[in-house]
C-alpha cells in the first residue's frame, strides 16, 4: 500500500490497512511528559475512528482567586462540569479520551474510567494560590539542577518498563514479566545507593573533626617543614644594607617588575639612579629624599627550606637606637661592608658604625654573622680578589674580640647587591673566577635554627601597637606560644587580655611559636593603656617587674671626660623593646678576666675594659628576666651620649624589686 500524500489521502484509504503497515491496536504508546502517567494512551492516525474534540476549557484570569465551596454537592460529588479544576490553572485543557466523562488527567477525587476500562485513581484537587506559585517557582529555580537529574532517571526508568510492558504484551505475557523488570530496577537503584554510602559517610567523619586540631596540626606541620630565621642588616651608613634587602625581596618574588620600574623612574628624577633597589624597603618619604634609613624595615621572604624576616636597620650613628630595637629580634646578623676605595676604611676606624654594630649584634644575642662584601662590581674594586682578603684580614681580629668564633659563626661572601650578584644564583665564573663559596640565599639556608623553647612560660615584648578593629600589638614571641583565645596578662600594668587574633606575614595564624614575628590582636585593653616595651606573658607565669636588678658589665669604651665608672654613674638602658634611663647604685664586685672570678677586694671605680657586677636602678617598673632564664630578655646595653660605653647581663633579681 502506497503512503498517503496528505491527510486527505490517509482519510480516504481503508480503515483496515496491512499488517505490515499499521500499529499493533494494544501496543501502549507512551509518553515522556513527566507530569504525565507512564502509560497514557495516544491516538493512532491511521484508525479510522476520528479523534473526539477537546472539551472548551473555561478562561480563569491568573490574577484571580478561585472560590472553592465545600459545601457544593456538584464538586463533592466530583461533577467536573461543575466548578473549576485548579490544576488547569491558565493552561489548556489535556487531551481525552473517547468515552471518558472527564480528562485523563484531571478527574474527579472518586478516579475515571478511560477507554481500556481501567479504573485510574487520582488524587484530590489541590488549591493553588499566588503565593504558593511563587515559592514553587523559587523551588523550582533553585533545584533547577537536582531536577534536571532526576528527570532523567525518571524517563530511563518510564522508558525501560514501558519498553517491557511492550514486549510482554506483544509475547502475550502477564504483568509478572513487568514485575521482573521493575525489582532489577529497584535492586540496581539499592546497589548505587551501597556505593555511594561510603563516601558520603567518610565526608561526614572528616566533617566532624575538630577543626581548630586541623589547622593547629596543619601550622605545626608547616612551622616543622620550613623554619623560620630573622636577619638583621647591619653595618655602615651608605654600604647598600637596604639596596641588598630590596635585591633580595626582587629575587624572590616578592615585588613585581611595575613596582621596580616605578621606583626606577622615581629614583631617577631625583638623580639618585642607583637607589631605586632601596626604595623597596625604605618607604618613608624622608628616607628616600636623604638616602639614609631611620625606622627598621620589615619584610618578608622565603627559600625552599627557610622563611625569614629581614630587619633593616638604619646605619646611620645618630639612629643606633632603633638598629638596637631591630637587632633585639634577630637570629642573624649580615653585616654589610663596602668593597670600595675609602668607605670600608671609614666604617671600620674608630666611632664607625661597623664596628658598633658588629659589637651590639653579639650583645643583643645574634650569634651568626654573615659578612657581606658589597660592592664588589666597583670600578675600583672589579671583583678583585686582593680587597676581599684585605678586608677579611682585617676585620677577623675585632670579630674575636666582640667573642664571636670566626671558624664557626662568621662567614664572607663578596656580593653586588644593585645586580644581585652572587645572591640568588653564584656568581659566574667569568666574572669571579677565585670564589668557590656559596652565594647569599645558600648561606641563609644553611644557618642552623637556634634553640629555643615553645613549652616555656609565653614572653612577647611589645615593639609597637595601633588600633585596627580593635589593640593590636607587634613583637617577637621570645618563648613559649600562642594561640587564638588564649588569655594573657599584660605587665607591668597587669591587664588580663584575650587573643582576638593572630598574624603573620601577611596572613592570619591560629598558632604561633618562639622567633615568629606576629601581630596579635587583643580584647579588654585600650591602646593607651599599652606602651612599648611592656611583655605580654602568660598569666600562671607572669613576667617579673622590677625597678632595680644585679647585673655584669663588661665596660668598653667610657668617655673621654667621664673616664671612671663608679656608683653614680648614669646612662641609658636598652633592653629588648625598653629605652630607660638608669642609675649605678652599688658596684658589688670585680671579675678577674683571666680566672673569671671574683675578685675579694672591694671595689670603688672601675675604668675602661673591666668586668663588674654592680647593681642598676630605673626610675619606673620594668620587665626583664635572668641571663639564665630568658637570654633575650636578659641582655642589655649601656649608652651616654650617643656612643654604646658598656654591655651587660642579668644575673639576679632582687626579691625587695619584684612586683607580685
Amino acid at each position: 500500500m502506497a503512503e498517503p500524500d496528505s491527510w486527505e489521502d490517509m482519510d480516504a484509504q481503508t480503515s483496515n490497512p496491512p499488517a505490515s503497515s499499521r500499529l499493533n491496536a494494544n501496543a501502549p504508546s507512551f509518553s515522556f511528559n513527566v507530569n504525565a502517567p507512564a502509560f497514557a494512551p495516544v491516538q493512532n492516525p491511521y484508525y479510522s475512528t476520528p479523534p473526539p474534540q477537546a472539551a472548551p476549557a473555561a478562561f480563569f484570569p491568573v490574577n484571580r482567586p478561585q472560590f472553592v465551596n465545600p459545601a457544593n454537592p456538584a464538586i463533592n460529588a466530583g461533577n467536573p462540569s461543575v466548578g473549576f479544576n485548579p490544576q488547569s490553572y491558565g493552561r489548556d485543557p489535556p487531551y481525552t479520551a473517547s468515552g471518558s466523562q472527564s480528562t485523563a488527567f484531571y478527574s474527579s477525587p472518586a478516579g475515571s474510567q478511560s477507554a481500556a476500562g481501567n479504573i485510574v485513581a487520582h488524587e484530590a484537587p489541590v488549591i493553588e494560590t499566588l503565593e504558593s506559585v511563587g515559592e514553587k517557582d523559587a523551588n523550582n529555580r533553585q533545584g533547577e539542577e537536582l531536577k534536571s537529574d532526576n528527570t532523567q532517571m525518571e524517563v530511563e526508568d518510564r522508558f525501560v518498563k514501558a519498553e517491557a510492558k511492550a514486549v510482554s504484551a506483544a509475547n502475550g505475557q502477564t504483568n509478572d514479566y513487568e514485575d521482573q523488570v521493575a525489582s532489577e530496577l529497584q535492586s540496581l537503584k539499592l546497589k548505587e545507593e551501597v556505593k555511594q554510602e561510603p563516601t558520603q559517610e567518610m565526608s561526614i567523619n572528616k566533617g566532624d573533626l575538630d577543626l581548630e586540631n586541623v589547622e593547629d596540626f596543619e601550622e605545626s606541620e608547616e612551622l616543622e617543614n620550613k623554619q623560620h630565621l630573622n636577619v638583621v642588616f647591619i653595618g655602615h651608613v651608605d654600604a647598600g644594607k637596604s639596596t641588598i634587602g630590596g635585591q633580595i625581596l626582587f629575587l624572590s618574588n616578592m615585588v613585581d617588575e611595575r613596582t621596580i620600574q616605578k621606583y626606577e623612574k622615581e629614583a631617577k628624577e631625583k638623580h639618585r639612579e642607583s637607589w631605586y633597589m632601596a626604595y623597596i624597603m625604605d618607604t618613608n618619604e624622608e628616607e628616600r629624599a636623604k638616602g639614609k634609613t631611620v625606622e627598621v624595615g620589615r619584610a618578608h621572604f622565603e627559600t625552599e627550606k627557610s622563611r625569614f624576616t629581614i630587619l633593616d636597620a638604619p646605619g646611620h650613628k645618630n639612629y643606633v637606637p632603633n638598629m638596637i630595637s631591630g637587632a633585639s629580634q634577630a637570629d642573624v646578623g649580615v653585616l654589610v661592608i663596602s668593597a670600595r676605595k675609602g668607605e670600608f676604611e671609614t666604617g671600620f676606624e674608630r666611632g664607625g658604625q661597623t664596628r658598633e654594630h658588629a659589637m651590639l649584634a653579639k650583645t643583643l644575642g645574634v650569634s651568626k654573622l654573615l659578612v657581606v662584601v658589597n660592592k664588589m662590581d666597583e670600578p675600583s674594586v672589579q671583583w678583585s680578589k686582593e680587597r676581599f682578603d684585605e678586608i677579611e684580614k682585617k676585620t677577623i681580629p675585632f670579630f674575636k674580640g666582640c667573642g664571636y668564633n670566626v671558624k664557626k659563626d662568621v662567614q664572607f661572601l663578596p656580593v653586588s647587591g644593585l645586580y644581585g650578584i652572587n645572591m640568588r644564583e653564584r656568581v659566574p665564573k667569568s666574572m669571579c673566577p677565585w670564589w668557590d663559596g656559596p652565594c647569599l640565599f645558600e648561606a641563609l639556608d644553611a644557618v642552623e635554627l637556634p634553640p629555643r623553647d615553645p613549652k616555656g612560660p609565653f614572653r612577647l615584648p611589645i615593639m609597637d601597637k595601633f588600633k585596627d578593629m580593635g589593640t593590636v600589638v607587634m613583637g617577637k614571641v621570645e618563648s613559649g606560644s600562642i594561640r587564638v583565645g588564649d588569655s594573657l596578662i599584660v605587665m607591668p600594668n597587669k591587664a588580663q587580655v584575650k587573643v582576638v587574633a593572630v598574624y603573620r606575614d601577611s596572613g592570619e595564624i591560629r598558632l604561633a611559636r618562639p622567633g615568629e614575628n606576629i601581630r596579635v590582636k587583643l580584647a579588654g585593653v585600650e591602646e593607651e593603656d599599652i606602651s612599648t616595651g611592656f611583655v605580654l606573658s602568660s598569666i600562671s607565669r607572669p613576667i617579673p617587674s622590677v625597678v632595680e636588678f644585679d647585673a655584669q658589665l663588661q665596660i668598653l669604651e667610657l668617655l673621654d671626660h667621664k673616664a671612671i665608672f663608679t656608683p653614680g654613674y648614669k646612662a641609658v638602658l636598652h633592653i629588648h623593646s625598653i629605652v630607660e634611663e638608669c642609675e649605678i647604685m652599688e658596684l658589688l664586685h670585680q671579675i678577674d678576666q683571666k680566672t673569671k672570678k671574683p675578685i675579694k677586694k672591694k671595689v670603688l671605680f672601675v675604668k675602661s675594659g673591666s668586668v663588674v657586677v654592680c647593681r642598676v636602678q630605673v626610675n619606673d617598673s620594668i620587665c626583664v628576666e635572668k641571663f639564665s632564664d630568658v637570654p633575650q630578655l636578659g641582655r642589655f646595653t649601656l649608652r651616654d651620649e650617643g656612643r654604646t660605653v658598656a654591655i651587660g647581663k642579668i644575673v639576679n633579681l632582687p626579691k625587695v624589686a619584684t612586683q607580685e
